[in-house]
């Protein structure tokens, strides 16, 4: 059985955020910028509090059945809690996606390149 690359994407919103702790997130937040943003095991946050108190976890995980997704995806929001939680970061509205890559549309791209490789 090979193993399936999993993408989770965990939203949600800051909530009630005291001064010092927006203070932090503003001070942090060039290594937060979405154009940093990155699928990593760890996981990586990205927001943009000038523009709102939203913000994005993206994690990557894997397994080897389709239904690994599932756990995976559960991994991936009670790192996000603990994230916030260690950091005493009030949140709402937290949901979450998940993609199995191996299911992914092929692009463009992948396809000239897999029809060149078997020509």
């Amino acid at each position: 059985m090979s193993t399936r690359t999993f993408r989770i994407t965990v939203r949600g919103v800051f909530d009630g955020l005291t001064t010092d702790q927006r203070s932090e997130l503003l001070a942090r937040a060039a290594e937060h910028d979405v154009l940093r943003a990155a699928f990593t095991t760890e996981g990586h946050l990205s927001y943009d509090l000038a523009a709102r108190s939203a913000f994005t976890f993206r994690f990557a995980d894997s397994g080897e059945a389709e239904e690994d997704i599932l756990e995976a995806t559960e991994r991936a929001e009670e790192a996000a809690k603990a994230w916030l939680a260690q950091r005493g970061y009030s949140h709402k509205n937290l949901r979450s996606s998940a993609e199995d890559l191996s299911q992914a549309p092929v692009g463009k791209r992948q396809r000239r390149a897999a029809a060149a490789k078997y020509s």
